[in-house]
């Protein structure tokens, strides 16, 4: 963790986002969801508050790196964050919802657990309709405004730990290598051992697969 990126190999201009906020001393908080595609498992969301001024070397969009580096800027994300909330909502509440807005209601939860509350609020990608607060969206947020990317990854180890956790409660769908994801291996499963109460019913194919 450097100061505003002095020795970093990361771009100088990487908190620039962020600095229209704190200029005007405003504090920012970053949100962003993990979990949307799979076909099991609950979405998670991450909201962000940092310092002002400072960088967590290596911070990126959380699918541009692997799991160890994951593993390790989490640690350094939560040693160096004003605030990190989380929040997510369950596979029932994805079925009975629709997944767009159980993302809304894991964001809205991340965000009511951070302490202090944000001056301001950005999100990856599209504005979220039934937020309920004001906020900004910046596409491809994760990679371009840090406060987002760190948020990704915290996001990232939480789900994908849970998923690890659920494999050994359910051996064989292979959920500790593809997280919930449709994989070849996880949708061979599901057709030999059917489906459990952690798989979204709503998902393309899911129906299909539970009335054989």
């Amino acid at each position: 963790m450097k100061p505003d990126g002095t020795g970093s190999e990361r771009p100088q201009d990487l908190l620039e986002y962020e600095r229209q906020f704190w200029g005007r001393g405003l504090s920012i908080a970053g949100v962003d969801e993990v979990g949307r595609g799979p076909l099991a498992g609950p979405v998670v969301a991450c909201a962000v508050i940092l310092p002002e001024g400072v960088v967590v070397d290596g911070a990126d969009d959380s699918k541009q790196l692997n799991a160890e580096t994951r593993e390790r800027l989490y640690v350094e994300i939560l040693e160096a964050a004003v605030a990190v909330g989380l929040g997510a909502a369950s596979v029932r509440e994805i079925d009975q919802r629709n997944i767009l807005r159980a993302t809304t209601v894991a964001m809205q939860r991340a965000l009511q657990h951070l302490r202090p509350q944000p001056s301001h609020i950005v999100v990856d990608g599209l504005p979220v309709k039934y937020l309920g607060r004001e906020h900004d969206a910046v596409v491809g947020g994760d990679g371009l405004v840090h406060c987002i990317g760190c948020a990704s990854i915290v996001a990232k180890v939480v789900r994908d730990r849970l998923m690890h956790r659920l494999a050994l409660r359910y051996p064989g769908y292979g959920w500790e290598r593809n997280m919930g994801y449709g994989t070849v291996e996880h949708r061979a499963a599901i057709d030999a051992l059917g489906l459990t109460a952690h798989h979204r019913l709503t998902f393309t194919g899911l129906q299909f697969s539970l009335d054989l």
